[in-house]
């Protein structure tokens, strides 16, 4: 084992992959944590078969005289009885999204299985570091690495945000490096459905008469396109659909009128469990509707758009679509026009 001096901490070269450790021949406990892009001192110790770590700064902001001097006095603790209190190291980002994701009030395992799918793509390379050497530089730079898909980059980095203050909640860490970044200004297109007749042409083209109905539901309910495609029969009561769980974590239950069971009528008798079944989905439901010039999310605008129309201005009609106000257009009688 080295001594763990100036000039040594100055040229051990940096990893390829993965985190060198180097532990002091003088000081017990001191290590030198070697990884792709930056150099950390510790003060560690076994204890019962468990390591505790404590974190003493990276190099070369603190130096390894400092380091020398605060693990000397971390040690002194120690033999008083005071390290019994010493912190646990920080965990790898793999293991602090795990923990994020065990939260048994976290929403949707679409969420789950999101996160895990952008941090793969996007920040493989951070998964095995632990937390505390994802330094501002860092996360800035790869954010601006993202900057072809802006959202993307936002969205990422905003998980890794959220990830990061869980664990700071009960981990000695300091504050979470995205105050780096410089966000992305992100504007939702804010499509609706302007002419309510040419989608209805539309529709009643589509060749599965189930993505039909999934998307008469979506635009006379605003459903989320996950909440009606998971939809089971035994959430669609007499006067209101129950959703479970919705993307903020809480259940809902959504009025409905016998119009509404009128939408589902065509889909009754397929399936004893699934509203949109597929058999070909290992989810037992429609994954994937077929595409149309309207996406879900623009019908769930469009829903939300007349609703506040008609709230201010009961006797206009905002959405196009030949005779008759908007609610009469995203009434029984649209329907059927």
């Amino acid at each position: 084992m080295p001594k763990l001096t100036e000039t040594f901490a100055l040229k051990v070269p940096q990893t390829k992959a993965g985190t060198d450790k180097h532990r002091d021949s003088e000081i017990r406990g001191l290590v030198l944590f070697v990884g792709k892009r930056s150099k950390t001192w510790y003060f560690q110790k076994d204890v019962g078969g468990q390591t505790k770590r404590v974190l003493i700064g990276r190099f070369p902001v603190i130096s390894a005289q400092a380091a020398r001097q605060t693990a000397l006095a971390f040690a002194l603790d120690w033999g008083r009885g005071a390290g019994k209190q010493i912190q646990i190291g920080a965990p790898t980002l793999e293991a602090a999204m795990e923990a994020y994701l065990m939260r048994p009030k976290l929403r949707s395992e679409a969420h789950k299985t999101g996160m895990r799918l952008q941090f793969s793509r996007h920040l493989k390379d951070w998964l095995k570091l632990p937390l505390d050497e994802i330094s501002k530089s860092m996360v800035a730079t790869r954010h601006r690495e993202m900057a072809k898909t802006p959202s993307a980059a936002n969205h990422t980095l905003k998980y890794f945000r959220t990830v990061y203050n869980h664990t700071r909640r009960t981990i000695g860490l300091p504050e979470c490096p995205t105050m780096a970044i410089e966000w992305y200004e992100e504007r939702p297109n804010g499509t609706i459905i302007e002419d309510l007749k040419q989608w209805r042409v539309t529709v009643n083209n589509l060749h599965n008469p189930i993505h039909k109905v999934f998307y008469e539901l979506v635009l006379f309910t605003g459903l989320r396109k996950a909440e009606a495609l998971s939809l089971e029969w035994k959430n669609v009561c007499e006067d209101h659909i129950h959703l479970p769980l919705t993307k903020n974590g809480r259940s809902f239950d959504l009025p409905i009128l016998q119009f509404h069971h009128e939408i589902l009528a065509p889909l009754r008798g397929l399936s004893r469990e699934w509203v949109f079944p597929s058999p070909k989905s290992s989810s037992g439901y429609v994954g994937k509707p077929e595409r149309m010039k309207w996406g879900p999310h623009a019908h769930r605008r469009t829903f939300a758009t007349v609703a506040r129309k008609r709230e201010c201005c009961p006797s206009s009609s905002h959405v196009t679509g030949g005779e008759g106000t908007a609610l009469r257009v995203l009434g029984p009688e649209g329907m059927r026009c």
